[in-house]
């Protein structure tokens, strides 16, 4: 199933997502997740330097954009970072190497949305109202060969 928020402006809306992306994998058992996103990451400029992590990267003179693609499934995650890049105009002209390397762990919002053990036919009940109260109605769950 894919998932797509109406709105991704405020801290409210980032929480809102995150929440419903741990209630979708409640509630409809999922195997896996992944979301894909715009981010601002922190890098440090010298190899070695530790990075600065009492800025926020979105305020860091040192941001760089990227989309950033996570996974999770049961036990597992994998992050990966493209770098975009941008003309003078800044009009977006593609994706850069990334020189990361491999992240053994992402902490945030975003991260832990997997449940940490198969949720009980109760649970994922209980996580499908939460959804439908929050305006998320799932018309059909599963696979849809369109997508592919």
């Amino acid at each position: 199933m894919l998932h797509v928020p109406a709105k991704f402006s405020s801290v409210e809306d980032k929480d809102n997502l995150a929440k419903a992306g741990r209630l979708l994998t409640i509630g409809y058992k999922a195997n896996a997740i992944a979301m894909i996103s715009e981010a601002w990451i922190t890098v440090p400029k010298r190899r070695g330097q530790p990075p600065d992590l009492k800025t926020p990267p979105s305020e860091s003179p040192d941001r760089e954009e990227v989309v950033a693609i996570m996974a999770e499934c049961h036990g597992r995650s994998a992050q990966r970072f493209l770098f975009i890049q941008r003309d003078s105009f800044g009009k977006f002209i593609g994706f850069g190497t990334s020189l990361l390397p491999p992240i053994d762990e992402v902490q945030g919002r975003f991260a832990g949305l997997m449940p940490p053990k198969e949720p009980t036919d109760e649970m994922a009940m209980v996580a499908r109202n939460l959804l439908r109260s929050m305006g998320i109605a799932v018309e059909k769950a599963g696979f849809d060969p369109r997508w592919n």
